[in-house]
């Protein structure tokens, strides 16, 4: 096993019992967990708009000027975002649904990262799009595939007191497909501020934006899902 891989599996198993620590939290605590979440996110988006703004800005030959708008206003969508829609939306799931329901969204999320990337590297095949040159669509199907395991788990093992529905099989692929489409979006920016990762704080995956870019966007679709379905 190399080092990074190893780092990468330890940090995986801490960071997922920390996960389930704050999820099965007292309210407050949970509201506190996901706010410094939060934080980190805007501080390692800044990084990556400074990046980009710097780019632009050398490609262009334009000189760097104190005051930039672009650069602002990027910055304060991402906290509107972060702090109004994915806090504020997680807070109703984990207050309206329970912490169970929130750790199935949330497993969701996980379970397609991992389908993409166990098919991926199993089957590989044909590039599924220039803005992240390591996803293929087997990957993709995979994660599809891998989004519905969640499902099983939860109500075989009857974590959720429900009876299977084909709405939560419509509902993991929807909550996967953004997760994948939120994933593309970071990559997508990362790519063109030229830079692998959005932080150093996890050792072997890089920032917190890396392993939560498709969570910050599938938990305030699934809060909608959930007031159609």
């Amino acid at each position: 096993m190399s080092q990074n891989l190893f780092k990468r599996l330890i940090t995986s198993i801490l960071l997922l019992l920390l996960l389930l620590l704050v999820i099965f939290s007292h309210h407050y605590i949970f509201i506190l967990s996901i706010s410094l979440i939060g934080v980190i996110i805007c501080i390692e988006a800044n990084n990556i708009f400074s990046k980009l703004t710097l780019n632009q800005n050398l490609r262009k030959k334009i000189t760097i000027k104190k005051f930039n708008f672009k650069f602002l206003t990027l910055n304060l969508i991402t906290f509107t975002y972060v702090f109004f829609i994915f806090c504020y939306f997680s807070y109703e799931i984990h207050r309206l649904e329970g912490p169970i329901f929130f750790l199935y969204v949330i497993s969701i999320c996980i379970f397609t990262d991992i389908g993409g990337y166990v098919f991926g590297n199993i089957i590989g095949g044909k590039k599924l799009t220039k803005i992240s040159p390591n996803k293929t669509i087997s990957g993709t199907i995979g994660s599809f595939i891998f989004s519905v395991i969640p499902l099983i788990l939860f109500l075989n093992f009857s974590f959720l007191d429900l009876e299977f529905n084909l709405n939560f099989i419509v509902f993991g692929l929807l909550v996967s497909l953004i997760s994948q489409i939120g994933d593309l979006f970071i990559s997508f920016l990362k790519r063109k501020a030229k830079i692998k990762d959005t932080g150093k704080i996890l050792p072997g995956h890089g920032g917190i934006l890396d392993r939560v870019d498709g969570i910050i966007f599938a938990v305030p679709f699934s809060y909608i899902l959930l007031k159609i379905i």
